[in-house]
């Protein structure tokens, strides 16, 4: 029964790649037939996204809430970080244009569905820790933190790859169409500023939480070293922006850099214990 619902995931991975096909086939035949650029996704396109997005979300709900069990692992936790953040990309294109972004993010969705097929081995949730209010404020603010975070990731690589095309004076098809980088990095800033409060809250929680459960408020482990690291990555980076004006390179190396620690907090870390020592 486990592994039917883990195949679950295998179907949207295969929406996520007919979608992204989709989408390269029919901009690429327009502009060919037109000469001219196609942006902004049309309204029934955006319908596609969300059964896709729909799709991915039975799955996950299937696989984490698997009997009278809550079940989690380093493929779920990443497979719904993807989730989440394809979730935020959708509401963002209703306002700006990404078209770009597309690119990295249908991928992402395949990699996230794909990785919970091959590596299914999950652990449950302690009833204590699924039963307690504090604890699931602190998972849910955690996730979508990381959720935001990892979106504001994928535009900082997309602003880079940007920036370094402009140098060159030549923009590929993909990314002709995105608006100014000004623009860009005021959306980036913007969802830094969300994933911060986000994570302070995660933070918080857990800080309350271990204090009721454990009569002390920080466990010194590799979730709340690495949360940790990364807020004040973000924090430090977020006082830059309002107080130097950081902006450019400075602004997207601090970005990725409070990504990568933040991954390593949960879905890394899980990755060394379940695959690499098999505990």
């Amino acid at each position: 029964m486990w592994s039917i619902l883990l195949h679950l995931h295998l179907i949207p991975a295969a929406l996520y790649v007919c979608l992204g096909l989709y989408f390269w086939r029919t901009r690429s035949a327009r502009c060919a037939a037109s000469g001219k650029l196609i942006s902004d996704m049309a309204r029934f396109e955006r319908v596609l996204l969300v059964i896709t997005l729909l799709s991915h979300g039975f799955a996950l709900q299937a696989a984490i809430f698997s009997g009278s069990e809550m079940r989690f692992g380093f493929s779920i936790a990443f497979s719904l970080i993807v989730w989440l953040a394809i979730c935020f990309y959708w509401m963002e294109t209703l306002y700006n244009r990404l078209d770009g972004l597309r690119a990295i993010v249908l991928p992402a969705g395949v990699l996230a569905c794909v990785l919970v097929a091959l590596f299914p081995d999950t652990h449950p949730l302690p009833h204590e820790n699924v039963a307690s209010p504090i604890f699931r404020l602190h998972l849910i603010s955690f996730m979508l933190a990381c959720g935001l975070v990892t979106l504001a990731a994928l535009h900082a690589m997309l602003m880079a790859i940007a920036t370094k095309q402009l140098q060159h004076g030549r923009f590929t098809r993909a990314l002709a169409n995105l608006p100014p980088l000004l623009t860009m990095e005021a959306l980036l800033f913007r969802l830094i500023g969300v994933a911060f409060a986000l994570l302070t809250l995660a933070l918080l929680a857990g800080i309350m939480y271990t204090e009721t459960r454990f009569d002390k408020a920080f466990r010194f482990d590799h979730k709340s070293v690495f949360a940790t690291i990364s807020w004040l990555l973000f924090g430090i980076l977020l006082i830059g922006r309002h107080f130097r004006g950081w902006r450019g390179r400075v602004a997207l190396r601090w970005t990725l850099a409070g990504f990568v620690t933040l991954m390593l907090a949960y879905v890394g870390s899980r990755f060394v214990i379940e695959v690499l020592l098999h505990r």
